[in-house]
């Protein structure tokens, strides 16, 4: 039996059973090609990290003392699928460069914690952690860190997976001035200078353009090779380090591909990222969709922050995640009803075209949305999966909007597209020609009906 072998290797010249010589440094092409495939969207958690930290150190100028607030909406649009309503305040700390990092949390309503550069959760803070919203004090350690001598009962211990870590949080004070005083009580510093910390500063965007996306192209390959110089990688992933020796990527070694490699590392980037948006947007994991005759599916396809499947680690599912979003906590795939959070993601309308920005959409959000705190419906930008940047500067409409105008029913009546519908611009977000785009709805603590699928949100139509 014959089989018709794909793309360059299809009319390769052979020498009997065996290709010919002359075949042979296309056939390596090949494997090194399909290598650089893989590694990118094994890559994909660990470069997005690594970029965002370089924003926070080069772009804005913050320290391993300091946090970084998006606040504005030009602040958070390099930010991965940010949500546009609650303010972010996070950073990124080498602990290699720390040693034990001691992270002061305030009493009241934040929602937070710990992640390591592969993005898994570390520990949450705040009220889905064990200090339930009653503040505290941590000390994170990194691999291999001995926990320091005489801690005391003051302290809760978690310990990183990764000598990189995020801490970040929100706050879920809707007063401003509470929230403001709830970010200025955080404190972060060494252990070993707890005696007398530098002040913890909060740093702001200030408006810089910035992105937070993975670059693409040989920036792709430059970043992944600057942070496995400095991070830990899992024993399941030994394999995927070889992958990264072939392509000229080794810890301890400067990354200078030669000219051939680097066609490869480019090609291997443009054709991950067209199977990265595949995987993320046409998902075609088990779950399938949240209602079986609705287009909305839940955005995050992970188990549990470890990755880890039964019987099988969670390469793609963590590939088309951490592809369109940043961080992972088990809040955010709450269980429970009233506490954490729900994602759902439309990348379509209802009869399954992708959603144009050049077009104009309605979707219909029925009455008593079951969201103890909040909801929201958000609109990205595909190309870079960040808050669209129009003229209105305005990504989302929600239950926290003052302006929303609901039907006397409750429900409640939101517009898409490139210019307002004739009931006007209070419920409307602006898309733009050309680019398409997707969207989450977000439901703050959400309740039983959601859980029970009682109630169900209506797709996202075309008018």
């Amino acid at each position: 039996m014959t089989v018709e072998l794909p793309g360059r290797l299809a009319d390769l010249p052979s020498d009997g059973d065996l290709p010919s010589r002359e075949a042979i440094p296309t056939i390596f092409d090949e494997l090194d090609y399909q290598l650089a495939c893989q590694a990118y969207l094994w890559a994909l958690p660990l470069v997005s990290y690594a970029q965002w930290k370089t924003q926070h150190y080069d772009v804005f100028g913050a320290t391993g003392s300091d946090l970084v607030r998006y606040l504005s909406y030009r602040d958070r649009l390099g930010l991965i699928t940010a949500n546009a309503t609650t303010p972010y305040i996070l950073n990124f700390f080498d602990l290699s460069a720390s040693g034990p990092l001691v992270i002061e949390l305030p009493a009241g309503p934040t929602a937070g914690g710990v992640s390591d550069f592969w993005q898994r959760e570390v520990g949450a803070m705040g009220e889905m952690g064990p200090d339930r919203g009653q503040g505290g004090k941590y000390v994170i350690l990194g691999p291999g860190m001995d926990e320091p001598d005489g801690l005391g009962d003051d302290y809760r211990t978690l310990r990183s997976s990764g000598v990189n870590i995020m801490f970040g949080f929100r706050t879920l004070d809707p007063d401003p001035e509470r929230a403001d005083a709830l970010v200025r009580a955080v404190r972060i510093y060494p252990y070993a200078d707890r005696e007398n910390p530098a002040p913890t500063r909060i740093v702001s965007p200030d408006g810089r353009p910035w992105t937070g996306d993975q670059p693409r192209g040989l920036d792709y390959w430059r970043r992944l090779h600057d942070i496995y110089q400095s991070e830990v990688v899992d024993e399941r992933d030994r394999f995927y380090l070889a992958m990264l020796k072939q392509l000229g990527i080794e810890k301890g070694k400067p990354f200078e591909p030669s000219e051939r490699l680097i066609r490869i590392l480019e090609q291997g980037a443009a054709a991950g990222e067209l199977m990265a948006q595949a995987n993320t947007f046409a998902k075609r994991f088990a779950q399938g969709t949240y209602w079986p005759d609705r287009r909305w599916e839940q955005a995050i396809v992970l188990d549990d922050s470890a990755q880890r499947g039964d019987g099988y680690d969670e390469l793609l599912e963590r590939a088309s995640w951490f592809y369109e979003a940043v961080s992972f906590s088990e809040a955010m795939k709450s269980q429970t009803p009233g506490v954490g959070q729900a994602y759902l993601g439309a990348y379509t309308d209802g009869d399954g075209a992708w959603l144009d920005g050049g077009r104009n959409y309605t979707l219909h959000v029925p009455a008593e949305v079951p969201a103890k705190l909040f909801w929201s419906a958000t609109v990205y930008d595909v190309a870079t999966r960040c808050l669209i940047d129009t003229e209105q500067q305005r990504g989302d409409r929600g239950s926290r909007d003052p302006e929303l105008v609901t039907n006397a029913d409750g429900s409640v009546d939101l517009f898409f597209g490139p210019t307002p519908p004739a009931t006007g611009d209070t419920n409307w977000v602006q898309t733009i020609p050309g680019k398409h785009w997707f969207s989450y709805f977000r439901l703050y603590g959400p309740l039983e009906p959601y859980f029970d699928r009682s109630w169900k949100l209506g797709d996202i139509v075309p008018v």
